[in-house]
């Protein structure tokens, strides 16, 4: 995969660090920039912990995260869990983060989910994708800028009517990476509700590398390209 600025954009903290963490090590060592951002912190998803007490321990492992891969951060810790609303305010800001950070690619959840969030955040990304570019808006305060692709990543909670069109091949260096980042995170690691995030996405990673004709591979979809020559 070229090197290229890639902006990876979830509901929660741990949406993305999960489904698009590998691409984002493997293109900071390609020699790209990566880009993570929460539209929330995902703070209600802890059985014993409170309300704040999970989101500054959300907030400090997603940091830990992205600095372990060589990535930056943004968290919209303002906007709270289970009720992220697909509205052009938050667009508006993600749009401004956009020209601000101006990826070349931005990674999103897939438009059908059983998490009304995950919806919420996709809907959000496109929407916020077109006022990037969008001549005449806010351009007073940033530069706009035309985000070329927008494709979607895979993730178990998003996967109604998900097919996967495109591969991005996973280096044994940026899946060591990703695995160590990740192994922070309680959620991944089962410590809240007992699923196996761990075990699910890089068995995922080992199926997707099987279809792929390599060792490990992150699937996506939504790509206008024919094939994953595209993202080489």
């Amino acid at each position: 995969m070229r090197a290229r600025t890639i902006m990876a954009v979830g509901a929660h903290i741990g949406d993305m660090d999960l489904a698009a963490g590998p691409i984002l090590a493997q293109n900071v060592l390609d020699g790209g920039r990566s880009v993570l951002v929460a539209l929330t912190p995902g703070e209600r998803g802890h059985p014993r912990l409170s309300v704040d007490e999970y989101r500054a321990q959300k907030i400090a492992e997603t940091q830990s995260f992205a600095r372990t891969i060589g990535a930056e951060v943004h968290i919209f810790d303002d906007l709270s869990d289970g009720f992220l609303a697909p509205d052009d305010e938050v667009a508006d800001r993600l749009a401004l983060l956009m020209r601000q950070e101006r990826p070349d690619l931005v990674l999103a959840h897939w438009r059908h989910s059983m998490h009304s969030d995950h919806e919420a955040a996709s809907v959000i990304a496109e929407r916020a994708r077109f006022l990037s570019g969008l001549p005449g808006h806010r351009e007073q305060d940033a530069a706009r800028h035309g985000v070329g692709q927008l494709l979607h990543t895979e993730n178990w909670e998003d996967a109604e009517d998900y097919v996967a069109d495109t591969s991005v091949t996973i280096s044994d260096e940026a899946f060591a990476l990703w695995r160590e980042a990740i192994s922070v995170q309680a959620f991944a690691r089962g410590e809240t509700y007992g699923f196996r995030y761990i075990d699910y996405y890089t068995a995922q990673m080992a199926m997707r590398g099987c279809l792929a004709g390599t060792t490990r591979a992150v699937a996506l979809a939504g790509t206008t390209f024919p094939s994953m020559a595209a993202l080489a």
